[in-house]
């Protein structure tokens, strides 16, 4: 990524009145929340909700980024398309069991198919 499209990149995050949409619930935090509601938790319903969060009209007024989970960054929508993913610059947290900058840049090269699906 050059300076510019980082540049571009940040201004679409930080943009007035937007925030930043964290969809990076594990498969444990999200079955915890079907539980709830007695939805079974499947890669099917997990990519559902997600979808819909991601498609809900008129969010683009308010989302400027998305932290997508490692699962959810590489689906498609149900149309078999990235539709889902693509609206928004998005960024995908570091792998499971790293905390702090320093192991994040460790494990940087684990996160290169992430880059090539489009996160940031």
């Amino acid at each position: 990524m050059d300076f510019q499209e980082l540049e571009n990149t940040a201004q679409r995050i930080v943009a007035d009145g937007k925030g930043i949409l964290a969809a990076d619930e594990s498969t444990g935090t999200i079955k915890k929340r079907f539980d709830s509601i007695g939805v079974e938790s499947t890669e099917e319903t997990r990519r559902q909700y997600r979808e819909l969060l991601f498609t809900t009209e008129g969010a683009e007024e308010f989302i400027g980024g998305v932290i997508l989970f490692d699962e959810t960054i590489r689906q498609k929508a149900s149309d078999d398309t990235e539709r889902s993913r693509s609206r928004w610059p998005k960024a995908r947290p570091s792998p499971r069991g790293s905390t702090g900058f320093a192991n994040g840049l460790r494990n940087i090269a684990s996160s290169a198919p992430a880059s090539r699906s489009g996160a940031r």
